[in-house]
Parts: C-alpha cells; sequence; structure tokens
C-alpha cells in the first residue's frame, strides 16, 4: 500500500530553484536559458523542463548525457547555494514527521520532478530517513509515469501527496487520490496546511486510504 509524496512544496521549500536551474544550464550550454523560456515550458519534472528548453535552444530533444550534465552541474550549484551556513532550506516540521510516522507502517515513495541526485541532495538537507524510497525524474517519463513506475506491481490503495496543480493532474492520470499541501490546489480533495501537525497528515491519509478499499 504505497503512500507517494512529492518533495518541492510538499515536504518543504528550497528557494531560488528556478534561478538556479538556469544558471546550471547556462554553464553546461554556455548561455542560460532566459525566465520567458523557461515559463513557455508545459511540463513539471526536470527532464521534461530541461528537455524543452533544450528544443528551444537546439532544435532537437534532449539526450542522456545532456541530461546527466545539467543534473551534475544543478547539484553542484544547490550544493553552494545551500551549504551549511548559507542559504537556508524550509522543512515542513509537522508534514515531515507524519510521513515519517506514516513510513512506520505503509511503504513510502518520495516520486519528485527534481533529478534523482538532486532529489537526494534536498532529501538529505530537510532530514528525511534513508530508508524511504525515491524516485527522481527520469528520461521520457511525466510525472504519472513516475508514479505508475514506483507503484506497479504494489496492491492498492494508493494515494499521491502533492502542493500544486500538476500534482493532482498526475495523480488523476495515474488513478490516484491526492492530498493537498497548501491552497494551490483547489478541488473536493483533502488539503491541509503546510504547518498541519503530524497527527492531521497521518489522519488524513489514513481516512483517504480507507475511503478507497
Amino acid at each position: 500500500m504505497p503512500i507517494c509524496f512529492d518533495l518541492d512544496g510538499t515536504l518543504g521549500h528550497f528557494s531560488s530553484g528556478f534561478v538556479i536551474l538556469r544558471e546550471a544550464l547556462g554553464e553546461v550550454w554556455g548561455q542560460a536559458p532566459t525566465a520567458e523560456e523557461l515559463k513557455r515550458c508545459q511540463g513539471s519534472t526536470d527532464w521534461e523542463i530541461v528537455d524543452e528548453l533544450h528544443r528551444m535552444r537546439f532544435g532537437r530533444g534532449l539526450d542522456e548525457t545532456g541530461y546527466e550534465a545539467y543534473e551534475v552541474a544543478c547539484v553542484a550549484r544547490f550544493r553552494r547555494v545551500f551549504a551549511p551556513g548559507a542559504q537556508a532550506a524550509v522543512g515542513y516540521a509537522g508534514v515531515l514527521e507524519g510521513m515519517h510516522r506514516l513510513a512506520e507502517r505503509h511503504r513510502v515513495w518520495l516520486v519528485s520532478g527534481n533529478a534523482p541526485e538532486l532529489l537526494a541532495f534536498k532529501a538529505e538537507v530537510l532530514g528525511i530517513d534513508p530508508a524511504i524510497h525515491r524516485l527522481g525524474s527520469l528520461p521520457r517519463h511525466d510525472r504519472a509515469g513516475l508514479l505508475k513506475r514506483a507503484l506497479h506491481g504494489c496492491p492498492g490503495p494508493h494515494l499521491y501527496v502533492g502542493d500544486r496543480p500538476h500534482d493532482l493532474a498526475a495523480a488523476q492520470a495515474a488513478g490516484l487520490p491526492f492530498i493537498g499541501i497548501g491552497d494551490m490546489v483547489p478541488g473536493d480533495h483533502v488539503c491541509l496546511s503546510p504547518e498541519s501537525e503530524a497527527e492531521h497528515l497521518v489522519a488524513a491519509v489514513e481516512a483517504t486510504l480507507g475511503a478507497g478499499s
């Protein structure tokens, strides 16, 4: 009965993330994409976004080698920006604790739009238990595809916890119920504040799983 969590905006946040993404691509490509080019991107995962920007810049799709080069540059920049004593990430303490409590009774996944090594770094900074399974953005996978990959062969019911409309859309495409964190995703699903206590998240997840069983 896996439970999947998004990371950015759901468990905490790392400010300036898209600025760092553009800077990393500038390092790899010799010129950073503009903010306007980034706004034109339709995807929500690193692979989708970098592939779209690559097509705008070079007229062809991204390959695995190009994606790896972006990932290396992006992780290096995040490590510099969020080094100890520098800029701090913000973790949602109650949501993080609630996820860890759920992991004691259920199989929990982080399914994130971040490239895998960037996801690993952010999870480390937020103090997420390494035993929690992680799946970052992979070539030729959208967010729904990542969810389906994480849940393949696992009996349900499942659900996805996220904070953005693209998280809800991915949950719907994968056939999963959804719990929102924050007020960015309107709808009739359960929504919790980022300041929620751990027991509120646990109760909401258990109730949603119970309703779907």
